[in-house]
């Protein structure tokens, strides 16, 4: 069976539900690695042991302050040595959980719109 999407690394774990997500949203991995290497927002998510991620697509400056219209979001797990067990993934591996565009611009503190949420917590990977 041929893989879809970004392959597992032993730097990155590609969940099911984030290939499926990608491929929705015309994301690529580089795209998705960046959101996570350099992001301009950094949340606690709302799944247990989770960080969300994001991005603008692209911003501008207007009379001092930068402004965008859409943003790119990405949610992973990341495991630490010796810190409980978490399924399917190595230590110092980086868990890709999800990503999604979001129209406009996120609120604060809870930026994972709810259909996503949904979509997250029936995951079986």
């Amino acid at each position: 069976m041929t893989q879809i999407g970004p392959k597992n690394t032993e730097k990155y774990f590609w969940t099911e539900h984030v290939k499926f997500k990608m491929k929705y949203y015309g994301l690529s991995p580089q795209k998705v690695l960046g959101i996570i290497s350099k992001p301009k927002r950094k949340e606690e998510g709302i799944v247990e042991k989770t960080i969300a991620v994001m991005k603008p697509v692209s911003s501008k400056k207007v009379d001092g302050k930068e402004i965008w219209k859409q943003e790119i979001w990405a949610m992973y797990q990341r495991k630490i040595k010796g810190k409980g067990k978490v399924k399917n993934f190595g230590k110092g591996q980086i868990k890709i959980i999800s990503a999604w565009r979001y129209p406009g611009v996120s609120p604060q503190k809870n930026p994972i719109p709810e259909n996503i949420l949904e979509d997250i917590l029936n995951i079986k990977d």
